[in-house]
């Protein structure tokens, strides 16, 4: 293979060589930085096992990343082709070697995405490539990469060692025995849990009756009630602090968090038991829990992270194949103002609350987000997600939450993955970002050359562990 593929030492800097120098200077101490990864979707058995390997590249870079295969389905290449597993199994005999010449095939799609950024980081750092992955190259970097999986350095724990992970926090179910969780921190790992109930709330969706019956087998109880259920949610929120969860996560399309009348939410529970509260019901039965959920996080310290504004398995076929989180969600209008004025106003000045909202709808930011987080003691503002984790995505975020919220109301970066291997990747992006738009604000004389770096600093590190409270 030829040796033709380099990365710039000056990526994601600006071509302005005042700029650029000061980014330069502002970056260099951030590479040194530990990685504080508070939230993320790293599935916890690939760290609970000491022998757990990647068993080929397919499987690290291709099916575990929808950021990937929704690209290469954009462009026609069928799921099944690319291994994602179906619900069905019939696509899991797919050839590794065969759904990596596919993804070689069509690499250039990735040219200007933040997932092209990653990927070319990752195969050029990680494992030393030299070669731009094509339908030429395919075979010998899967070769190249086979090799080094099968190799001790290569391990998920050997990694995890390399990457300089401080804290990795996973997302997990309610119901999650977090048994892995265990084995991982008996090793000595810094991994902690996240409780995520979403489809506990959901009473309206098909499978909740059967996630009841998980909650309650965890619980060692029936649940007939809204008070039993209500004191089976506390409980398993014990059980993550126990673990070391220091939050909780919620994924919604709508930021309305408002409580009912308890007789009201009693009888929607009820009706939900029998099977027959309607779509409108569960909806203001969700946003019901949400706001207890909140009162819960006063009284136990789980920070409450909201995940917002996307409309989840936007094409029926996908999720019907596939099922959930399979690339297939799209971003909409969020109305945060209006939707947190309840929560705010009940728990937005305690100090024992925090709360950390995340949008896909970007308008928000100057007009909604930075307000509220200037003024509210308890929020602070969560940092591009999802389809704005890019270059380009960061310098708005800042350009336009930075203005009225200033640096020290954000919450820094998490990189939001389920791609193991491109955690200190995302991660330096960020820094690189950042330095980058504090450089830019220097040079125009917006912020103090001496304060710079400990902003630099902040953002890259100390913001996320002042939100979350790790430390």
């Amino acid at each position: 293979m030829p040796d033709s593929w380099t990365l710039d030492d000056d990526r994601c800097f600006s071509p302005d060589p005042r700029v650029r120098a000061r980014a330069r200077e502002l970056y260099q101490p951030l590479r040194q930085l530990p990685i504080v990864a508070p939230h993320g979707h790293v599935p916890p058995a690939l760290l609970a096992d000491p022998d757990a390997r990647f068993g080929d590249p397919a499987e690290l870079f291709i099916k575990p990343d929808h950021y990937v295969f929704r690209m290469l389905y954009s462009q026609g290449v069928p799921m099944e082709d690319l291994g994602v597993p179906t619900r069905d199994g019939t696509s899991k005999g797919r050839d590794p070697r065969e759904i990596w010449r596919t993804f070689c095939e069509y690499f250039e799609l990735f040219q200007g995405t933040p997932t092209g950024l990653w990927l070319k980081a990752e195969l050029i750092e990680l494992f030393g490539v030299t070669a731009r992955p094509s339908a030429e190259t395919a075979d010998a970097l899967y070769d190249q990469l086979q090799a080094a999986l099968d190799s001790d350095a290569f391990r998920p724990r050997a990694l995890f060692a390399r990457f300089g992970i401080e804290v990795l926090t996973t997302t997990d179910a309610a119901t999650d025995d977090l048994s892995e969780h265990a084995q991982i921190q008996a090793a000595g790992l810094p991994v902690r849990p996240t409780f995520r109930p979403d489809a506990l709330l959901r009473v309206a969706d098909a499978e909740w009756h059967s996630n009841l019956v998980l909650l309650e087998s965890r619980c060692g109880r029936e649940i007939d009630d809204l008070s039993g259920f209500r004191e089976a949610l506390r409980g398993r929120r014990d059980a993550f602090r126990e673990r070391g969860a220091a939050a909780s996560d919620h994924g919604v399309e709508s930021p309305f968090i408002a409580p009912l009348d308890q007789a009201d939410a009693c009888a929607i529970f009820a009706r939900a038991l029998a099977g027959s509260a309607s779509t409108e019901e569960a909806a203001a039965f969700h946003a019901h829990m949400l706001f207890e959920l909140a009162g819960m996080a006063v009284d136990d310290g789980l920070v409450m992270q909201l995940h917002v504004g996307s409309f989840r398995d936007h094409h029926r076929r996908i999720f019907e194949r596939f099922g959930r989180d399979r690339g297939a969600d799209v971003p909409v209008a969020v109305d945060w103002t209006r939707g947190l004025h309840a929560l705010l106003n009940a728990y937005g000045h305690d100090p024992r609350f925090r709360l950390i909202p995340f949008t896909l709808d970007e308008s928000t930011y100057a007009r909604e987000l930075a307000p509220l987080a200037g003024h509210y003691p308890a929020l602070r503002l969560g940092g591009p997600w999802w389809f704005f984790d890019s270059v380009l995505g960061f310098d708005r975020y800042l350009d336009r939450t930075v203005e009225t919220a200033g640096v020290y109301n954000l919450a820094g970066f998490n990189d939001d993955t389920r791609a193991f291997a491109s955690i200190p990747t995302r991660h330096d992006v960020w820094r690189r970002s950042v330095a980058n738009w504090l450089a830019g604000s220097v040079e125009r004389g917006l912020i103090d050359a001496d304060q710079a770096p400990e902003m630099a600093s902040w953002l890259a590190y100390g913001a996320a562990n002042d939100a979350y409270r790790l430390s």
